[in-house]
Order: structure tokens, then C-alpha cells, then sequence
């Protein structure tokens, strides 16, 4: 489930790209995918590296030396890059979880070349609001949400690091009433069955991209997208 548009965030050849708090490697196996780059993923969570790693397999171009692939477990406040080291910095889903999301902002302004693009996905506010609403375990989870931004502020806030905006848009639609569903039955959502059925949608959407939900979700982004999706490029004078 890819929330970055590339067509947005266009990979070139020879490309850097760090994908930070990479999960189970959606975006930093895309970007290896996409184009010939050094496509990296940082992440806290060995699990979820580890799933990563294994799901790389398949898409692995070994005897491709125009493109390298790695992963690491490192904390999103002390990054063990140098300055400037990466083109393409990718956060999605991410900021929402950390505690100090303000340092690790700066931390990707200090490691993105001048001139790199950097991409933010967090929660859409109202969606998120729901969620919240429905269930106080949503968010109180180890791990979850620690707060709803508001996308107009996160905005402001990178770009007095010294990132201009140049690209905004919204996704997965077809997820919001989903999350709202196991919200709203929390203690029975494993098997629930509205969610089941649900959930069976969206895997059915994920592996066959059926026109129909491809269309629908298209439309339904800008009023019920789950995630709001933004893109910045780093001034060179930052």
C-alpha cells in the first residue's frame, strides 16, 4: 500500500534515498523498485526490518550494480548519517508516533542535501479525530498515535527548517471507514464481521487494483483520504 506518489517525488538514477521509521519496507522496497537508486530504510523495530528483508527478496536485481539496498535500526533523533548525505528523504506514517517530532525533523533537514526533496505523510485530522472518538485503545497502544496534526502547522513548522512546499495530496479513502469499523468494535474486531468483509475489500483492492476502486478511492481522496501526503524540497541555502 504505497501512500508515496512518485510522480510527485521523481526518483533519479544514482539517487541516495532514506526511507525513515521504513516499517515492513512499503516505500523503501518501492523506491529500489522505481529506479536505479541506494535505497535505505531506517527503522526502531528489528521485527519489522527483519519482515522487510524478507519481502526484498523477491525483488532483489543482484547482478544490477546501478542500485544498492540496506536497512538499519537506528533512533530518528541521532541518525548515523553524515550531514547532507541523502537526495531523497521519505517520512510516512511516521511522525505521528514519535515523542519529539521536532527533532526528528531537523534531523532529516540535516541529513537531506540541499536541493533534496522530502516527502511527509501523517494522518488526515478529521478521519483521525474519528478514530480517536470511537476508541481510546486506538491510540493508547504501545507504539500508537501520540497526536493529530493538523497538516496546515506541520506544514509551517518544515518549512521554517527551510523546506519549501511544492506538492500536497491525500490518500487511501478506501482505509478510513475501515479503521473506523475497528474502532468502533475494538474489543470484537478480529472477529467482527463487518470488519472481516471489509478487510477482504481491501486486500482484494490491494492485489487486483480493480478499476472500480481504483476510480473510487480517486474521487473519494480529497474529501476522505486517511493520509495527507506533502512534499517539500530543501533550500540550498538552508
Amino acid at each position: 500500500m504505497q501512500t508515496v506518489d512518485f510522480s510527485h517525488f521523481p526518483l533519479r538514477a544514482g539517487d541516495v534515498v532514506l526511507d525513515l521509521g521504513c516499517g515492513e519496507g512499503r516505500h523503501v522496497i518501492s523506491a529500489y523498485v522505481e529506479q536505479d537508486v541506494h535505497s535505505f530504510g531506517v527503522d526502531l523495530s528489528l521485527d519489522d526490518l527483519k519482515t522487510t528483508r524478507d519481502k526484498f527478496a523477491d525483488f532483489h536485481e543482484p547482478h544490477n550494480e546501478r542500485k544498492s539496498f540496506g536497512l538499519a535500526s537506528a533512533n530518528a533523533l541521532e541518525l548515523p548519517f553524515a550531514d547532507d548525505t541523502f537526495d531523497k528523504v521519505i517520512c510516512s506514517e511516521v511522525l505521528e508516533h514519535i515523542p519529539d517530532y521536532r527533532g526528528a525533523l531537523k534531523e532529516i533537514e540535516r541529513v537531506l542535501k540541499p536541493g533534496g526533496l522530502f516527502c511527509a505523510s501523517v494522518p488526515r485530522r478529521w478521519p483521525e479525530q474519528i478514530c480517536w472518538t470511537l476508541s481510546e485503545d486506538y491510540y493508547r497502544v504501545p507504539g500508537g498515535h501520540l497526536r493529530i496534526f493538523r497538516s496546515r502547522e506541520l506544514k509551517q513548522e518544515i518549512e521554517h527548517l527551510g523546506f519549501k512546499h511544492y506538492a500536497r495530496h491525500w490518500a487511501h479513502a478506501l482505509h478510513a471507514p475501515f479503521w473506523w469499523l475497528k474502532c468502533l468494535f475494538w474489543n470484537s474486531q478480529d472477529s467482527n464481521w463487518l470488519v472481516r468483509q471489509y478487510h477482504k475489500l481491501l486486500v482484494w483492492d490491494l492485489m487486483e487494483s480493480p478499476a472500480l476502486t481504483r476510480i473510487l478511492e480517486r474521487l473519494m481522496n480529497p474529501i476522505m483520504g486517511k493520509s495527507v501526503v506533502m512534499y517539500f524540497r530543501k533550500e540550498a541555502a538552508s
